[in-house]
């Protein structure tokens, strides 16, 4: 079985929606959703909250994560990327004797996941021999590739795949998707082949789109209020 690091990263700093990672979403901070789910799931072998901020450190412990640094402050401003903040995570735990098969970034701002959601996408990497799995959802036909255009240097339309004339008929479409953002596990050893979070052989796992919130506005935030009220009815 696959020994996978679970990493969630919660910086302090927030534009659209300030400190909202400890900010109380029906009664919980935001980030207590992803920690709980974390430990939750049969699949991880451990949970590292990665932050650069001493109170969500702090109340992070308290929700059962593991936190063995604080987050150095070149990775936490809003232009830092993601792939650097997981592989210091990575190497920083090798230095200390502890190194897995995986890693499974889980961001705080997708609170409706499920343990079962991380856990499937696990096994897809295990299975399937891929080098990562990323949660989609399917992309609507009016978006769809074969239908896009973008703009070329002289002013013309021309379609996003590079073809000469769309598909004609929806139902001939071929099926595309989009990223959710909810889980991604990528193999340790394609992070530092390819330099990023997907290698050359990625997976998708169809998540629910009633679990799909991702959340970086207010909008965003009122939404997934909606949601998971509208889920704690049912």
């Amino acid at each position: 079985m696959m020994n996978v690091l679970g990493i969630i990263p919660a910086r302090g700093g927030s534009k659209g929606v300030p400190r909202k990672n400890i900010r109380p979403l029906l009664g919980k901070p935001l980030l207590a959703y992803t920690v709980e789910c974390a430990l939750k799931s049969t699949r991880l072998s451990c949970v590292v909250l990665s932050t650069d901020d001493k109170e969500i450190a702090a109340i992070g412990r308290g929700l059962g994560a593991d936190v063995p640094f604080l987050r150095p402050a070149e990775l936490a401003d809003d232009a830092a990327p993601t792939y650097p903040v997981v592989m210091h995570a990575v190497q920083y735990l090798e230095e200390h004797g502890r190194s897995f098969d995986a890693v499974c970034l889980l961001q705080p701002t997708n609170p409706l996941r499920q343990p079962a959601d991380i856990d499937a996408c696990i096994e897809l990497l295990e299975n399937t021999g891929a080098d990562s799995v990323i949660s989609v959802l399917p992309v609507p036909h009016q978006y769809n590739p074969r239908w896009v255009y973008l703009r070329n240097g002289e002013g013309d339309l021309v379609l996003s795949t590079g073809e000469s004339a769309p598909i004609a008929r929806r139902q001939d479409l071929p099926a595309a998707f989009h990223r959710d953002g909810s889980v991604y596990v990528t193999r340790t050893e394609a992070l530092r082949r390819d330099g990023n979070l997907y290698g050359t052989h990625v997976r998708g796992y169809l998540i629910d789109r009633e679990r799909s919130v991702n959340i970086d506005t207010p909008e965003d935030w009122d939404m997934a209020e909606r949601a998971m009220s509208s889920a704690i009815g049912k």
